[in-house]
């Protein structure tokens, strides 16, 4: 029997020709990957016309020393569901760690711990997520969709979000350029 590996915590990009132009040139935080499926969170684009102080105030939390920054395009599911991508030296009731990447957190706590600077050091706000049914994702994969690049937290909260997607294949010792948009078969 062998021993079955899950990629979370892995930055999970679409590979160029990707079967599904949403996801054209995404990058995803791999939160959840087991039996069950998988939840990735997207950091690849931004969400137009949204910033965080509409949202918080939307929420009725006052944006205190909150910076007004862009929110990003989670995915598509629950497009107006947010999350939190954060480092870990804040956690929450409901925060998971999505080792050793980052932390994830959904609750208005985090929002407002944010808003009072009393929240994570790094961070960064997505609408919606993308969802895949169990062995959906490995399928796409196999199909020439996916590549789960290593953890590299550099990128996810120091590059900025349309430099991402290049600068993790560079990362992973891989130039983009190269990257062919077509798969063969034998």
């Amino acid at each position: 029997m062998t021993e079955k590996h899950y990629l979370a915590g892995r930055l999970l990009l679409a590979m160029p020709g990707m079967f599904d132009p949403r996801f054209d040139h995404s990058v995803s935080v791999l939160c959840v990957h087991d039996e069950n499926g998988a939840l990735g969170i997207g950091v690849g684009r931004v969400r137009e016309g949204v910033r965080f102080h509409e949202i918080l105030e939307e929420l009725g939390i006052d944006p205190g020393v909150a910076p007004d920054c862009e929110v990003h395009e989670g995915g598509p599911v629950e497009p107006g569901r947010g999350f939190i991508l954060h480092s870990t030296d804040w956690g929450g009731s409901d925060t998971i760690e999505v080792h050793p990447l980052c932390a994830l957190s959904a609750s208005m706590d985090v929002l407002r711990a944010i808003a009072e600077g009393k929240g994570p050091r790094r961070w960064l706000m997505s609408l919606g997520y993308a969802g895949w049914a169990p062995g959906q994702l490995e399928g796409e994969m196999r199909q020439h969709g996916w590549y789960a690049a290593d953890p590299h937290p550099e990128i996810l909260f120091d590059t900025a979000v349309e430099n991402r997607w290049a600068a993790t294949w560079r990362a992973e010792g891989i130039d983009p350029a190269l990257l062919s948009s077509q798969t063969g078969s034998a």
